[in-house]
């Protein structure tokens, strides 16, 4: 059982450590310990703390010789993450666009955080019963299409260490809840290029989704369309599995990868 007091406690110095850095992304230059103590007015003895947390994850820098502190590497990480997940979302969009245009479905764009996939864009149909999702949304890899193909791009040890202590949920019957069989799932992905999801997160919805890859031949995004089951049939499967190839390769193409010969 989680204890309040302590979940206030790591509540209010992620608040704090996120005030440092956005302290120092405002000021764009190093600032003293003493300048820092005296914007945030923190005791001196917590804001130690929370710099040599940030300093030993690299998201702050200290300059030992001037006793002054600016943003560390792992910010310029973050940036450049930000910044190729918008490059992604506008290259993918015409994409997405046309595989919507040509099906009439919610076509969803998706990245891996962790055990999660994460929703960063999407373009919706015109039906009046279609699948809702809001971009920014996390869910559960294991549970549907879009994880499912996501994880594929993973080797299994790399599952395995991601997933070996975790109880995969099981939200419908017919969730892969067993490591095991969603290792035996992922291979038959990889090798039939293209990832179902057969109402294992949500009742009444089925959805085929295919990864993306880039210069490195890594998956870095996968597409989606999700359809009601009311319509969905072997015929509607087979074409978004065809539409979805046909947006995916030159969209993987245009991001560098080269398939092997």
């Amino acid at each position: 059982m989680t204890n309040p007091e302590n979940a206030t406690t790591a509540v209010k110095s992620a608040e704090r450590a996120l005030a440092i850095l956005e302290l120092l992304t405002q000021r764009e230059r190093p600032l003293g310990f003493g300048q820092i103590a005296s914007a945030l007015g923190y005791p001196k003895s917590s804001l130690h703390q929370l710099l040599r947390t940030l300093i030993a994850r690299g998201w702050v820098e200290v300059d030992q010789a001037a006793g002054s502190y600016t943003l560390g590497i792992r910010t310029w990480e973050a940036g450049n993450a930000y910044l190729r997940a918008v490059d992604l979302i506008e290259r993918a969009r015409p994409y997405m666009e046309a595989v919507r245009d040509q099906i009439d479905e919610t076509v969803q764009l998706a990245v891996l955080d962790g055990r999660y996939n994460v929703y960063i864009a999407k373009v919706d149909g015109k039906q009046n019963l279609a699948m809702v999702s809001t971009v920014g949304r996390r869910i559960e890899a294991h549970a549907t299409g879009l994880g499912k193909a996501l994880l594929s791009g993973l080797t299994d040890a790399q599952v395995v260490g991601l997933l070996h202590d975790v109880q995969l949920e099981r939200f419908t019957d017919t969730t892969i809840a067993e490591l095991s069989d969603l290792i035996l799932e992922l291979a038959h992905i990889r090798e039939q290029g293209y990832a179902l999801d057969n109402e294992e997160h949500t009742l009444g919805v089925r959805c085929v989704a295919s990864p993306l890859r880039d210069h490195t031949g890594q998956v870095v995004a996968a597409i989606s369309v999700s359809v009601p089951t009311v319509r969905w049939s072997h015929d509607v499967q087979e074409r978004i599995i065809q539409l979805l190839d046909d947006a995916t390769t030159p969209l993987s193409s245009a991001l560098g990868w080269r398939p092997a010969a």
